[in-house]
């Protein structure tokens, strides 16, 4: 994913509810309790870890149990340094004291938290990117990274690669939390796109990368990132079982389901921007003007252009709100269609107070048979009736918006095929029509019309509109 990819936009949960669920994390909660029990006694390594002789006293604070506690304690001490809750004041004598941070957990802002929580994600996102050790230690008893063969800059840009995958599924508005199966995850950071079907080589590479997830995704889930249901052990103990293998939907869920939480939405969006990546969220244009809403929601899916023109209507009187949205759709440039359908679409939102600027607009060339439709689906009375040249010409518009928005999609088809047969003599009168993209709207028609004789028609008619448009 290159920082030119465009991302969808998010709706993040509102922060002080965020906040509630960072303080709630397994990860957090355990380090800063660790923060609290540390004193004058606690005694540290040179790197910052607790020493030996501490980790079971760390344990029962935190009242862990199990093969796991010592780990889990000694990782959540380790968030708590890195995240500012615990302070080193002598690295020599190995002591240490409560850190400034460890206060804004309790009495700082739900930015403040939020801010803590993602110092404890980065610890977290790094030791993911570092691979089991176990066993690669040599006769002299140093480690031997060489054995492993072991690339940090390749491992933590393979994790970058399919977590920003993973974003751009669960912030995507048709499948909002909906877990995302491991193979798929992993294929999509392996298998090239323009391979029909992998090879056994490649399908290699990504069951491998799943075992790599599984680990990572379990490292993951503590800090609240990710909801992660892991690989069914049962597979992995199976070795004629195939992980990358299709399957289907009964199986699917045994080989990993992984999603981001909210939280996890909120911190990978904040990645992202720190990043450089432009990773819009809803509500970000609602203090901005009008002509920011229309071409800032022009890429938007449908129901994320509805929710942020929600916010940035509430935030704005009725019939000022309608003046400014008709002032800002005007235009002749190539995304002023689009920008009259984003406006139409605002105004559907809009109660009957709007009527007056709809009125104020029934001239105007470029906004009066928008108006009229907006006042007529109202039920307003003594409403003008458009002339064939302005229900052409918003015919014209209506289509290029729908270009714009969705390309060549069925439902544009369907209008294309409707207005060709409810309107005699179409094309030979909606040529004339001077509008900047009749052309390219009628070639449009020409490519989407199942039925060549119309086709043929639609082509002749934008070569027509192209003769008149250079003449």
């Amino acid at each position: 994913m290159s920082d030119s990819s465009p991302l969808p936009p998010v709706r993040l949960h509102p922060e002080a509810e965020l906040a509630r669920d960072a303080l709630s994390t397994p990860l957090l909660s355990r380090a800063a309790r660790l923060a609290r029990w540390a004193g004058p006694d606690t005694r540290v390594d040179a790197g910052g870890g607790l020493v030996d002789e501490q980790l079971p006293a760390a344990v029962e604070a935190l009242g862990l149990s199990g093969d796991d506690a010592a780990a889990d304690a000694s990782e959540a001490w380790r968030v708590a340094v890195d995240a500012g809750l615990v302070e080193v004041v002598d690295e020599d004598e190995g002591t240490v004291t409560a850190g400034e941070d460890l206060a804004l957990l309790t009495g700082g802002s739900p930015q403040d938290v939020l801010t803590v929580w993602l110092s404890a994600l980065e610890t977290v996102l790094a030791d993911a990117s570092v691979p089991d050790l176990d066993g690669l230690v040599d006769e002299e008893g140093e480690l031997d990274l060489s054995a492993l063969g072991w690339d940090p800059e390749g491992e933590a840009a393979f994790l970058d690669g399919v977590l920003g995958n993973l974003y751009l599924l669960t912030a995507g508005e048709d499948t909002p939390g909906t877990p995302v199966p491991l193979p798929a995850l992993a294929a999509s950071v392996i298998v090239p796109g323009d391979m029909d079907e992998p090879t056994n080589d490649v399908l290699e590479q990504v069951s491998d990368a799943m075992m790599r997830l599984d680990d990572q995704f379990r490292m993951l889930e503590p800090v609240g990132f990710v909801a992660y249901q892991p690989v069914d052990e049962a597979l992995m103990a199976d070795a004629d079982e195939e992980p990358a293998a299709p399957l289907d939907d009964t199986d699917v869920s045994r080989y990993g389901m992984v999603r981001l939480t909210p939280l996890g939405l909120y911190g990978m969006r904040a990645r992202l921007l720190e990043a450089g990546f432009d990773a819009p969220a809803v509500g970000d244009l609602a203090d901005k003007g009008a002509d920011a809403l229309l071409d800032g929601t022009a890429d938007f899916p449908p129901g994320a252009a509805q929710a942020e023109t929600e916010q940035w209507l509430q935030r704005r009187e009725a019939l000022a709100a309608a003046r400014e949205l008709l002032a800002a759709a005007r235009g002749a440039d190539t995304g002023a269609p689009l920008r009259r359908l984003r406006c139409q679409q605002a105004l559907s939102l809009v109660g009957a107070s709007a009527e007056p600027a709809l009125r104020e607009v029934l001239d105007d060339a470029e906004l009066g048979g928008l108006a009229r439709v907006w006042l007529t689906e109202h039920g307003a009375v003594d409403v003008p009736v458009p002339s064939e040249a302005m229900v052409y010409w918003l015919t014209i518009d209506t289509v290029a918006a729908q270009l714009a928005a969705e390309g060549n999609s069925e439902e544009l088809r369907a209008l294309v095929e409707g207005l060709a047969q409810q309107h005699g003599g179409f094309f030979e009168a909606v040529w004339r029509v001077d509008h900047p993209a009749t052309a390219d709207v009628l070639e449009a028609m020409g490519r989407l019309h199942p039925d060549k004789r119309v086709a043929k028609e639609a082509r002749k008619a934008a070569f027509k509109a192209r003769s008149q448009q250079a003449g």
